[in-house]
């Protein structure tokens, strides 16, 4: 994976950086579902964590959704969802579990594309998991709140702190560029109808400013 990287980040930028993280983290209790959603990306975390909690038996049933974008394309070049399917196949999870929707580009195609294909296999949830990498709770719920209102929305991602999640991405400089692309996300898609609207603290929108004009821009929305 490459990103614009930088061999330092700043101390300050790496605490505002922090402040957006934990914004991102909605820190829902889990509890048992109908079904969970992994949502694709580039880190294989979420395929991992996905596995761990269908082997604790919170669902019966587990979506991987994606297709590819520029972050992934090279790590994972038949598909995240594909190459989630196979990790958690890796991990104990029995292939019958395990419904694959390898064509959506967006979250909002996420939710949707797999709302579809557990309607088709004959599975109307009630409650659904969402499982993200961690800083993408919060648009991920906005987003399926907006598209699929009707169902109970519970998010989780692997549990890991920041700095560590850092280190094991290993691209410092692009994690950031995420953070502040996911927030400028949950800022502007709710005006565009891809999500609910989601309040955002004086302190984060200051950070998200403030990293900005450091250059962490690589994964903004431009117009």
């Amino acid at each position: 994976m490459t990103g614009d990287k930088r061999d330092i980040i700043g101390e300050d930028e790496r605490r505002r950086a922090g402040l957006i993280w934990d914004y991102h983290q909605l820190r829902h209790k889990v509890r048992p579902c109908d079904a969970a959603i992994g949502l694709g990306s580039h880190d294989l975390g979420v395929a991992g964590f996905a596995a761990e909690l269908y082997r604790a038996g919170l669902f019966p049933a587990l979506v991987f959704s994606g297709g590819n974008s520029p972050t992934t394309r090279a790590r994972f070049p038949r598909g995240e969802a594909v190459h989630f399917r196979e990790h958690a196949l890796s991990l104990g999870v029995p292939p019958e579990a395990i419904l694959l929707e390898p064509r959506a580009g967006n979250t909002g195609q996420n939710i949707a594309f797999s709302r579809d294909l557990l309607s088709a296999a004959g599975i109307k949830p009630e409650r659904l998991l969402l499982i993200s990498k961690p800083y993408m709770e919060r648009r991920s719920y906005a987003t399926a709140r907006k598209v699929w209102p009707e169902v109970e929305v519970i998010c989780a991602s692997e549990p890991m702190e920041f700095d560590a999640y850092l280190a094991s991405i290993g691209d410092e400089k692009l994690v950031i560029d995420m953070l502040v692309g996911d927030l400028q996300r949950v800022m502007e898609y709710p005006a565009l109808g891809f999500a609910i609207d989601q309040d955002v603290p004086q302190d984060v929108h200051a950070a998200y400013l403030s990293l900005i004009a450091d250059g962490f821009t690589s994964r903004l929305v431009t117009r």
